[in-house]
């Protein structure tokens, strides 16, 4: 929904640098190891896999969400990552599989 609330966020690094955005999923104070991932699906795989638990996940491809989320695709019960930091969220999925969009999910 282009015209959500949103509310906005602060990435804040150990060297002092920060980044402004929105927050898309649960609101609060999160810490973790700042990676990266070059995947253009695969997404939830990734937010529940148990050896990304405590990184805060930078996805590299422009748009994220747009296919949803499918119960079957999950590495795990719950989501592991510390955080995500995307460029373009898609906030509606267009899939015919897909049980629900990443928003809710996260």
């Amino acid at each position: 929904m282009k015209y959500q609330d949103r509310t906005k966020a602060v990435l804040l690094l150990s060297d002092g640098s920060f980044f402004e955005g929105y927050s898309i999923g649960k609101v609060g104070t999160t810490t973790g190891e700042l990676c990266f991932n070059t995947g253009m699906t695969g997404y939830q795989e990734i937010f529940t896999d148990p050896s990304y638990a405590g990184q805060v996940m930078v996805a590299t491809h422009t748009h994220i969400g747009n296919y949803g989320v499918h119960a079957d695709e999950s590495q795990s019960a719950g989501i592991k990552i510390a955080g995500l930091v995307v460029k373009n969220f898609s906030y509606s999925a267009s899939r015919a599989l897909g049980k629900g969009t990443l928003q809710h999910y996260l």
